[in-house]
């Protein structure tokens, strides 16, 4: 028997909770003929509502259901690091407690690690019910990180993937504290086989990404994957260095032709509040990877646990 486990990242899904457990234990059926076990790993990233307390419900009902509960909200990344850490599964998959990783998807998943794939991930070929400025932005999102980083990461990719036990522990391996994990599938590598489906939206409640939050998102992806705007900063201040030295020679030259050097003033101006501004940006360029640095150093830890269910397992 193969065991898999299910990692259920959580916020604020309390409507979902359930509904989740019952849409995915519409597989039963195949687990059996695969002779499958599985375990469903909840992981309740701080939630303000009665997440936690659904689990709960779900794991008296049914001991392969468990739950980590944060001391607050860390965030998805460090919920799904959390789950990475403490599911004990052959196989180990992601999921949203949303329903937007259609469960049905699984029996057709596993067909290709049977195949001897590493691991199957999913993308959306649509953004259907997305607002048409955030799909617009997530394509050039993955353009450019396509552009500027070594790490292959496909355009809609989802955190929905099957994964081997061998993929889990290289995850696991790279235990930066700023995290992002599309760009860490694609890193650590392995042979991926790529599953497309149409959009699927919420059943349930208000997705908690903003737009403002899936910027963030994606400078932590850049900055994580990439060193281009290190190098854009460089480049930036080479040729405005050439710039202002042939402004230098200009302005000589025209005192020695023409007497006057200081006409044009209000230009000037402009010339020097541009520079400032790239100044600026480059500082501001800088001070990211700095401050990621700084995090990294400090080494604190990823998550921190409230509460944790315990299995006949963990007793024994």
């Amino acid at each position: 028997m193969k065991l898999l486990s299910v990692i259920v990242p959580c916020y604020n899904e309390e409507e979902n909770v359930r509904d989740f457990y019952d849409e995915f234990c519409k597989n039963a059926e195949f687990f059996r003929e695969k002779q499958i076990e599985f375990e469903l790993l909840y992981v309740d990233d701080g939630s303000k509502d009665g997440t936690a307390a659904e689990v709960k419900k779900l794991h008296e009902e049914d001991g392969r259901v468990r739950l980590v509960s944060f001391s607050r909200n860390f965030g998805k990344e460090a919920a799904i690091y959390a789950g990475l850490q403490k599911c004990r599964g052959d196989l180990a998959v992601l999921m949203d407690a949303d329903l937007q990783d259609p469960p049905s998807l699984l029996p057709k998943m596993y067909e290709f690690i049977e195949q001897g794939y590493d691991s199957v991930a999913t993308r959306r070929v649509t953004r259907k019910g997305e607002p048409l400025i955030r799909s617009f932005f997530a394509r050039m999102f993955y353009r450019l990180m396509n552009k500027i980083s070594r790490t292959e990461i496909v355009d809609g990719a989802r955190d929905y993937r099957l994964m081997t036990r061998q993929v889990v522990d290289a995850i696991l391996s790279m235990s930066e504290y700023n995290r992002f994990t599309k760009g860490i599938f694609g890193w650590v590598g392995y042979e991926t086989k790529w599953l497309e489906y149409e959009n699927v939206e919420r059943r349930k409640g208000e997705t908690k990404w903003s737009f403002w939050k899936l910027f963030l998102y994606s400078l932590e992806g850049i900055i994580a994957f990439s060193t281009a705007p290190l190098t854009i900063a460089s480049v930036m201040g080479v040729l405005f260095c050439l710039v202002a030295f042939g402004i230098i020679i200009v302005t000589i030259i025209r005192k020695l032709l023409f007497g006057d050097p200081t006409s044009g003033w209000p230009s000037l101006v402009c010339i020097i509040m541009m520079v400032s501004g790239v100044q600026l940006f480059c500082l501001g360029i800088l001070g990211q990877y700095l401050s990621k640095t700084y995090m990294e150093v400090k080494r604190r830890p990823i998550y921190l646990v409230r509460e944790e269910t315990k299995t006949d397992a963990d007793r024994d």
